[in-house]
């Protein structure tokens, strides 16, 4: 399937800037991915948008990466959040 095989992707590339273990060291939070997928300044302007409310650093968001579909781009964030 196109999907798993694409999301299989992103966390490969993914898997060095913020590895599973890393949020498994954080008590009470379990970890969370936000994907963006868009136009290069769709994406690049939501990102610095959540970073000027206050969300997420731009830094936090992965390189923009190729999507499957042509002339889009995605960004994934990896973030714990505290479960209640």
């Amino acid at each position: 399937m196109i999907t798993q095989s694409f999301l299989s992707s992103v966390e490969e590339s993914n898997a060095a800037v913020n590895s599973p273990s890393e949020f498994q060291t954080v008590q009470g939070k379990e970890p969370l991915k936000h994907l963006l997928i868009g136009s290069s300044k769709a994406v690049t302007s939501t990102i610095h948008h959540l970073q000027v409310i206050g969300y997420a650093d731009v830094g936090d968001w992965s390189p923009l990466l190729p999507s499957p579909n042509p002339g889009e781009v995605m960004s994934i964030l990896n973030r714990p959040i505290v479960v209640q």
